[in-house]
Parts: C-alpha cells; sequence; structure tokens
C-alpha cells in the first residue's frame, strides 16, 4: 500500500466519479481504475461498488477513507514542517445538530487557540451527516442528543459506523419561541397549547427518520408542521408566524440576540445532549478544549 494509492482513493471518493478523478489527477482513467483495482485486491476488500450510473463508496470503503483520508493528512503536516519548513496549521472540526450552544462552544475555543496556528470547521447539519462526518474523521466530534424513544436505534447506528457516545448533560423539553408570541408569557406550556402554532422542525433530507429527529416528540400528530434546514429561517418563522420549535432550554443569546424564550413543557421526558467520537480514537487537544468549554453549558441549563 503506497501514499500514491491512498490519494488515489480519497480523490475519487471526493469526487464521485473516476473520470472527473483522473482529470483531476493529471492520469488517464484506466491508469486510475488499474491502481484502484490494485489496492482493493491488497486490502481484500472493495472501496467502490461500480455500475453503469458510476462508483458509490462501499460502508467499509468508508471505513477505510477515514484512516487514509488521517494519514495523508500526517504526511502532509510532515511535509510542511521537516521538507517546506513551514509551520504546520493544525486541523480541527466538528459536526452538530442545530445547537446554538455547540456553536458558542465553538468560537471560545477558537478565541482562546487563536486563527493563526489552526484551521477550524464547523458543519450544522442533518443528524445523519453528523454521524457519517465523524465516521469518515471529516470531524473529529459529533454533537448530538438521545432520549428514551430514539437511544435504542442511535445506539445501533453507532455501532455500525464505529462511533461511541459520550453523554454531557441531560436537560428537560422546552417551547422556543418568540417572546412576542403569547404562550411566551406562561410558565408551563400543555401540548394541547401549541396546537394552534405552527411546529418548526429541522428537515433530515434522504435519510428522514423519526429516530433522527432533531426535535423530540417526532412521531407527534402536529396540526401544523413546518420544516427548513436553516436556524435563521426557524428563527424568522417564529416571528413572522409565531411558529415554535422544541428545544434543550440551554439558551445563548449572545447569538440568537434576547427576542426569544424558553419555556417549558409539560412532560417528564429529558434530553441526554453528548458527543460522538471514532470508537478508540483519543481526542486531540483541540477535541479536549471543545468539550471542556461545552461543559460549562451545563450551568445554563434551565
Amino acid at each position: 500500500m503506497t501514499l500514491q494509492q491512498l490519494k488515489y482513493a480519497v480523490c475519487t471518493a471526493e469526487c464521485k466519479s473516476m473520470n472527473k478523478a483522473a482529470s483531476k489527477l493529471f492520469i488517464s482513467q484506466p491508469s486510475l481504475s488499474g491502481t484502484i483495482r490494485d489496492l482493493e485486491e491488497e486490502i481484500g476488500m472493495k472501496i467502490f461498488s461500480r455500475s453503469n450510473r458510476g462508483i458509490t463508496i462501499t460502508p467499509e470503503g468508508e471505513d477505510f477513507l477515514g484512516y487514509a483520508r488521517q494519514i495523508l493528512q500526517q504526511y502532509q503536516l510532515m511535509e510542511e514542517k521537516f521538507i517546506e519548513k513551514k509551520k504546520p496549521k493544525q486541523k480541527f472540526s466538528v459536526s452538530m445538530q442545530h445547537y446554538t450552544f455547540a456553536v458558542q462552544a465553538f468560537i471560545e475555543m477558537a478565541k482562546d487557540f487563536g486563527m493563526d496556528d489552526f484551521e477550524f470547521a464547523v458543519h450544522e447539519t442533518k443528524t445523519h451527516e453528523v454521524i457519517e462526518n465523524v465516521r469518515n474523521q471529516k470531524s473529529e466530534i459529533g454533537i448530538l442528543y438521545l432520549n428514551d424513544f430514539n437511544r435504542q436505534v442511535m445506539g445501533k447506528i453507532f455501532q455500525e459506523n464505529a462511533v461511541e457516545f459520550t453523554e454531557l448533560f441531560d436537560c428537560g423539553i422546552y417551547v422556543f419561541l418568540w417572546k412576542g408570541n403569547p404562550l411566551a408569557q406562561k410558565e408551563l406550556i400543555e401540548f394541547e397549547d401549541l396546537k394552534d402554532y405552527p411546529c418548526l422542525s429541522f428537515e433530515q433530507g434522504d435519510e428522514n427518520s423519526f429516530y433522527f429527529a432533531e426535535e423530540v416528540f417526532s412521531t407527534y400528530d402536529y396540526k401544523q408542521i413546518i420544516k427548513t434546514d436553516d436556524r435563521a429561517t426557524i428563527l424568522n418563522l417564529m416571528i413572522g408566524l409565531n411558529g415554535y420549535t422544541l428545544c434543550s432550554g440551554i439558551i445563548c443569546n449572545d447569538l440568537n440576540g434576547n427576542e426569544y424564550a424558553a419555556v417549558p413543557l409539560h412532560t417528564d421526558e429529558k434530553m441526554h445532549i453528548g458527543y460522538i467520537k471514532k470508537k478508540g480514537m483519543p481526542l486531540s487537544r483541540l477535541g479536549e478544549r471543545y468539550i471542556s468549554e461545552l461543559r460549562k453549558f451545563e450551568k445554563n441549563i434551565l
């Protein structure tokens, strides 16, 4: 197995096409196909499934490519430091469901370490992409929640993707809404109170599943529901349509502003918020610091 083979495999995965990857690598398509085939024979598994419609990455291939990317990144750091004599930038990436506090923790970590010596990435995205990004090492850490409803299924998905979940804290369920909404004046909200207002939910795309929903009570038969994939849009809909969403109650006014409120929902349900990482891989120094910043938000739980 050579670095060139790993580079070719990763490039093919990124391009999702043998022809496009060959063009990017300045080699012929048959030469690339032969190199990938030799690599697959050496490791004893298929990295890509081939068909008339193109290529797709196999589950085993996703796992292999995660390690390949890590090796190539380490090689690049060594090359920059010892050959090009450049001071390499350390990289850190996190993927998350749509949690403002997780973004705020990222901001605090980035400010503390500074931007000159580090290359940061943050992906606020769909649940299945959070898991996928950690599995293939696009992100070191993924932030999401478990509850009684999704725990068993999500645990199986974690196991299949070789990631492990660590709980940070648990919290009750709150109705997050605009302060101008009549319900914002209540001390406790019942489900019956919500029927005349649109429920705002994050779209999960092609991988949609009740178990992947970012909001608890995903199977509840809401009278009105609007799906979106953008946190800023949800905030606008709260004001424009008096919509609401269900959340952890951990509020970050620094990012969301002071126009919104979180009112307890009458339920015994709990959200267990935590992080996932690649199984067996220790956290980096940046990862440990990010988790430390996240833990500080436990005191913000209402």
